[in-house]
């Protein structure tokens, strides 16, 4: 799901990059178009909602295929390398030379999805009459809570700590059950707006489970695998 080299490459990559020097422009812009990126992904999900491997089909649309949807196939083959594979450090021309968490797949995904689910929910929140305040209250902190933790376990998938992302992951997980609790409330769903909202989103908070369980399960296979000799 993801491309990162898993030892220490991410500092190696910045402190080869010689002259390049933005401004807070030159970051804004780039800022700009990650963002966009992000709006790419969900149009192709939009686009692809009863397709019944929509995951995998996203990920085609967006240029992931041949294994840059498989996080560690790729990290594991460049462990002990000074370089970021080659297929991430090509996505997303013309800043080509320049990566960041904002171009790793599982986070596009992840902010993606979750901007889906946020963006629906704020629009029958914001009157009064679609359900009561503590319901909206309540669904959007486990919507901020369990992104947060996603966000802080890819962070980890960047740094290749393995372990430390798959807890991460399952606290987000945690997060995520307590949101598909609160959607799935017989009183929340007595509201026509929230049992509305339900049958839109509910299949997108099962895909964002279905990415990370992919995730948290390739960890555990990485952590596995048996240590090499410096030496060779």
């Amino acid at each position: 799901m993801s491309n990162f080299d898993s030892d220490g490459s991410f500092e190696n990559e910045w402190n080869e990059r010689g002259e390049l020097a933005w401004n807070e422009f030159d970051w804004e812009r780039y800022l700009r178009d990650q963002e966009e990126t992000t709006n790419r992904y969900l149009a192709f999900y939009e686009n692809n909602l009863e397709h019944p491997q929509r995951i995998d089909e996203v990920a085609r649309n967006m240029g992931w295929d041949d294994g840059q949807w498989d996080i560690l196939e790729n990290s594991a083959d460049n462990q002990g390398t000074s370089e970021l594979p080659e297929a991430i450090t090509e996505d997303f021309a013309p800043d080509s030379d320049v990566y960041t968490l904002h171009k790793n797949p599982i986070f596009i995904s992840t902010k993606a999805i979750y901007l889906r689910a946020r963006r629906k929910w704020e629009l029958i929140a914001a009157d009064a009459k679609n359900m009561p305040q503590s319901i909206a209250v309540n669904y959007l902190t486990t919507l901020h809570h369990g992104e947060d933790q996603s966000v802080q376990a890819i962070h980890a998938l960047e740094f290749g700590d393995y372990a430390m992302a798959i807890s991460l992951f399952k606290r987000a997980l945690s997060a995520l059950n307590r949101t598909l609790a609160l959607i799935n409330d017989s009183r929340a769903n007595q509201w026509t707006a929230v049992a509305a909202y339900r049958m839109d989103v509910l299949m997108s908070l099962f895909d964002l489970r279905e990415i990370w369980l992919r995730v948290i399960g390739e960890c555990r296979s990485e952590l596995q695998r048996p240590v090499e000799d410096d030496e060779d």
